[in-house]
């Protein structure tokens, strides 16, 4: 082949990329703090990529792919690295997206995420969704999480990934993952059976029709911790994405189910830092209170949730993107161009910059006091690396 692939993806980490990109009649290409980089000089030819594709797979997953068109995969190489894989047809080549998995679970501490995450991860039961965009790191986020309770508690845990991505070994817990395709035959059917199977915690990778979301609702309301993620940006769309799933007649009802069993709603964005390279988690939190559970079940108030975030940060640790925003920003980690990029109301972070404050903005002020010292000082000593 014209170019090492080996090669190529073990000096990931050295070159700080997050994501590996192949692709027929154009050079290999890293993603980087959030921005695509040649990898390599060479073209990748389609002699290159059936050579690449032939090594990485099984037979079975050969006649997978050969059927579906797409496969997802985890993949290990002799230098230690570990990757999740999505190999697609484009102009009718093969085509791969590598994404770097980092071999150790990194704590909430590393990766900036809110301490709420710690008691979140702790609860008994109930639903807890980790939503954004694809990059956004919903699934580091969630495998931190899974490691804590796997540190701080003796469960009984099963995960079903597609593909598998943090292996967890064994500490105070037990932990069963399978893989969708090899260990069962999609995420419905693996959670149905996982029912059967004496879990405490269901970890599901991504929830993606009506019938995995009802399951999920039903084992959460029948004593499982459930944790998931949707691709939505923010906890309104997340409420409204699950009402999606099902027909208008049966939205009450799913109502009335969410609002019993949802326990929080975690979404995120990578930003890019202003004071050394990598990118920070700008994180909204929704915690599943008695008046978040009253806006979901009635519809004429869902749209006030974003109202009792902002508000909820010293009694319930829930936080705002902008909140979130406003900190880094004040600790100096993120420019203000990016802080007003990704605010959720530009206008109103911009008046708060400038201390204009409105008697509805004592969230705020509680917000910037639960802070710890010990938050600056991990944001201060941070790497660099992404979240």
């Amino acid at each position: 082949m014209a170019f090492d692939l080996i090669n190529l993806l073990s000096q990931m980490p050295a070159k700080k990329a997050s994501d590996l990109h192949l692709r027929v009649n154009m050079p290999p290409v890293y993603r980087v703090n959030g921005k695509l980089v040649p990898a390599a000089k060479d073209f990748v030819t389609p002699d290159d990529m059936q050579q690449s594709v032939r090594h990485m797979i099984s037979d079975r997953q050969r006649e997978r792919f050969d059927r579906e068109w797409e496969l997802d995969l985890g993949l290990d190489i002799p230098t230690g690295e570990r990757f999740r894989v999505n190999i697609y047809r484009e102009r009718g080549n093969a085509a791969v997206a590598f994404r770097l998995i980092n071999t150790q679970v990194p704590g909430f501490s590393s990766l900036h995420l809110p301490k709420i995450l710690e008691k979140l991860s702790m609860l008994p039961r109930g639903l807890i969704l980790v939503t954004g965009v694809t990059g956004s790191g919903k699934s580091t986020s969630l495998a931190s999480m899974i490691n804590y309770i796997n540190h701080h508690k003796g469960v009984n845990i099963l995960t079903i990934e597609d593909p598998i991505e943090y292996i967890h070994k064994n500490h105070n817990s037990i932990i069963a993952q399978r893989e969708v395709g090899g260990d069962c035959k999609s995420y419905s059917i693996g959670l149905k059976q996982a029912l059967r199977q004496d879990p405490d915690v269901i970890l599901l990778g991504e929830i993606r029709d009506a019938e995995t979301m009802s399951i999920a609702l039903s084992a959460a309301d029948t004593g499982h911790l459930v944790m998931s993620t949707l691709h939505t940006l923010d906890s309104l769309q997340t409420i409204y994405r699950i009402l999606s799933f099902f027909p208008p007649h049966q939205h009450q009802e799913i109502r009335h189910l969410l609002s019993s069993t949802l326990q929080a709603v975690i979404s995120q964005r990578l930003i890019p830092r202003n004071d050394k390279s990598g990118r920070l988690p700008a994180i909204e939190i929704l915690v599943g209170t008695a008046a978040v559970g009253e806006c979901i079940v009635e519809a004429d108030k869902t749209s006030s949730v974003r109202d009792l975030i902002a508000e909820g940060a010293t009694q319930y640790g829930m936080q705002s993107f902008d909140q979130s925003l406003m900190w880094f920003y004040q600790n100096e980690a993120i420019s203000l161009d990016t802080a007003l990029e990704n605010a959720t109301n530009p206008d109103d972070f911009m008046l708060r910059v400038d201390g204009i404050m409105s008697g509805s903005d004592r969230g705020w002020a509680e917000f910037a006091k639960t802070q710890s010292e010990m938050d600056v000082q991990a944001l201060q000593e941070d790497s660099g690396t992404n979240a």
